[in-house]
């Protein structure tokens, strides 16, 4: 969605997914396969397990003349926040990220949940834990805090301007 409204005028945008990953891998196919063409938008799915699967990653949303790249939310992703970022900017494909970092790293953008608030609750149910309260019984709880962050500097590095209405909903921009 945050793609589209950068790019509205786009029809395919690629999603990498770590194939390993089985049901983040297999969740976001079957969401893919349902949303596809909603918009009229075609989601090509990329595959890589490995850091040296990522130029090939980048070579085919160039060559699919994809408008950008959503990174699914991976840990193995997230091991290589430099790497993808850097390779975003050299190949010029505009990327969404999961987590900020991603944005702190050269990333385009990132949306999706707090970090900070995520160790927030680890620390609480840590806590819970050690003054004996029973695993089994703490409620299982999501995330409820989201950030947006756009790095205007790569915007601007890939002669992307971004609509106002999207900085306006971002929670930090990166200058």
């Amino acid at each position: 969605e945050l793609l589209h409204e950068l790019f509205p005028r786009a029809r395919s945008f690629g999603l990498l997914v770590n194939p390993t990953n089985r049901g983040v891998a297999d969740d976001l196919v079957k969401a893919v396969k349902l949303t596809d063409g909603a918009r009229g938008l075609q989601v090509h799915l990329l595959y890589a397990s490995a850091a040296h699967d990522f130029n090939a990653v980048f070579d085919q949303t160039s060559q699919r003349q994809a408008s950008g790249l959503i990174i699914s939310s991976d840990a193995f992703f997230t091991s290589q926040v430099k790497q993808l970022a850097g390779l975003a900017l050299q190949y010029r494909v505009p990327a969404v990220y999961p987590f900020s970092e991603f944005a702190g790293a050269g990333g385009l953008m990132a949306y999706g949940a707090s970090n900070t608030e995520g160790y927030r609750q680890v620390g609480v149910y840590t806590g819970r834990i050690l003054k004996g309260e029973k695993v089994a019984e703490l409620p299982v709880q999501q995330a409820t805090k989201v950030e947006h962050v756009i790095n205007l500097k790569t915007a601007k590095a890939l002669g992307t301007t971004v609509p106002p209405a999207l900085l306006a909903r971002a929670n930090e921009l990166i200058e």
